[in-house]
This record gives structure tokens, C-alpha cells and sequence, in this order.
């Protein structure tokens, strides 16, 4: 089992930036890709970028490519996401989600992970 607890949303004017952290409980951190969602008022929850467990790969969604960030410190049990340039429709609740694997490998699907945090708001004023 695997409790996340996300933190650092806020609100921030557009062309500014943010750095979301998401720590993990456990021992075993190092044996689950991690993944960053958000979800907009009145939207699904979509995709937003990935990480392997050792931190070797990312993956990013089109819409954020190049100016978000995921990274991660095994030793300290937290996954984060810096968020460059951002805009207004960035808005979103962001959460953080688990999937324990032996692969080095990133999934993109919700339906994929098996633990998530409880989100943190991040609003962009344009």
C-alpha cells in the first residue's frame, strides 16, 4: 500500500511557475512508476507526464512538452513536477498516482495506476 500526498499548488499569474511534490509512504518507492494527472472544472481527468521507477525515463503530454519538468528522489520518497510558462488553462487539480511494476517502463492511462493523492489546485490568472 502506498499513501501520496501531494503539495505546492496555488495560484499564479500567467508566465510564472510552480513546483508540485508528491511524497510517498513506504519502503519501496523505487518499485512504482509514478504519474502526474490533472483535471479541469467540468473535465476528465487527463494525462499529464510519467516517470519510471528509477527516474531514467519521462514521458510528457503534448500540451506540456517542454514546459513541465517530472522528476524524482528515491532516497526521499517524492516524485515532483516543475511547471514552467504556465497558462490559464493549466488551471486544473493536479494529482499523483502509483503503479507498482519490476519494468522500466511509464503508463499513461488513469485506469493504469492503483494509488493516488488527493490533488492540489493549481490556478493560472491571465
Amino acid at each position: 500500500q502506498v499513501q501520496l500526498v501531494e503539495s505546492g499548488g496555488g495560484l499564479v499569474q500567467a508566465g510564472g511557475s510552480l513546483r508540485l511534490s508528491c511524497a510517498a509512504s513506504g519502503r519501496t518507492f523505487r518499485s512504482y512508476a509514478m504519474g502526474w494527472f490533472r483535471q479541469g472544472p467540468g473535465k476528465e481527468r487527463l494525462f499529464v507526464g510519467g516517470i519510471s521507477c528509477s527516474g531514467g525515463s519521462t514521458y510528457y503530454a503534448d500540451s506540456v512538452k517542454g514546459r513541465f519538468t517530472i522528476s524524482r528522489d528515491n532516497a526521499k520518497n517524492t516524485v515532483y513536477l516543475q511547471m514552467n510558462s504556465l497558462k490559464p488553462e493549466d488551471t486544473a487539480v493536479y494529482y499523483c498516482a502509483a503503479r507498482y511494476t519490476t519494468q522500466a517502463i511509464i503508463f499513461r492511462g488513469r485506469y493504469e495506476y492503483d494509488y493516488w493523492g488527493q490533488g492540489t489546485q493549481v490556478t493560472v490568472s491571465s
